[in-house]
């Protein structure tokens, strides 16, 4: 139980330092979430009523337009690289306002996540001033997140918005179906599977 709590502490302390007494209320109100793979985490149209700590595995975030066809959003995942958007999985505005999400979420891998309802949040938020700091944290992450995907997806080319992804999270390439980061980078798979063969065949050279 304790390593299920050990990666929340430590990368919480990345930013905000907690005492014994605080960290102690900040663990009561977690729990622990396991999901199969394929399993869906948040369905679109339905309220986020937790927010989500990634501890282990891969999750997806997708869109879904008018035909039925999904374009992924976000990748979810827990190692030496992810960021704030990526550790936590959620639809962040419906999580915050309560509002139908228009995201769907599922699990590509076994995932391992930390939960805390969104009522726990706002409790904590008002005890604790460094769980308020924090999710203003979280907050202006998520808008520059968003800021940077969107300029990228404008100013970049294609190429670009690859060797970045590889440079960022080399580790996906092969996990992350081929189609889901053709969606998240705006490409088709075909354009996809012929930067993936010249990265490789670069990498051998």
């Amino acid at each position: 139980m304790f390593e299920m709590f050990e990666k929340y502490k430590i990368f919480f302390e990345k930013y905000i330092s907690l005492n014994f007494i605080e960290w102690s209320l900040l663990k009561s109100k977690l729990q622990v979430v396991n999901y199969q793979k394929g399993d869906i985490i948040l369905r679109f149209g339905s309220v986020c009523p937790q927010l989500f700590f990634i501890n282990s595995g891969l999750a997806r975030g997708y869109l879904i337009d008018e035909q039925g066809k999904d374009y992924t959003w976000g990748l979810f995942f827990n190692d030496a690289n992810a960021q704030m958007h990526n550790i936590f999985v959620t639809d962040y505005d419906s999580f915050l306002h309560q509002q139908p999400s228009q995201i769907e979420i599922e699990a590509l891998e076994e995932c391992e996540l930390l939960s805390i309802d969104h009522r726990d949040l706002q409790y904590l938020y008002n005890k604790l001033k460094k769980g308020e700091r924090f999710g203003r944290l979280m907050a202006e992450s998520a808008y520059s997140y968003l800021h940077r995907y969107i300029i990228d997806r404008q100013t970049k080319s294609a190429s670009q918005r690859f060797k970045e992804f590889v440079e960022r999270n080399p580790h996906l390439l092969d996990k992350v179906p081929q189609y889901h980061i053709a969606t998240f980078l705006g490409i088709t798979p075909q354009h996809l599977s012929r930067l993936k063969k010249e990265y490789k065949i670069n990498k051998c050279e």
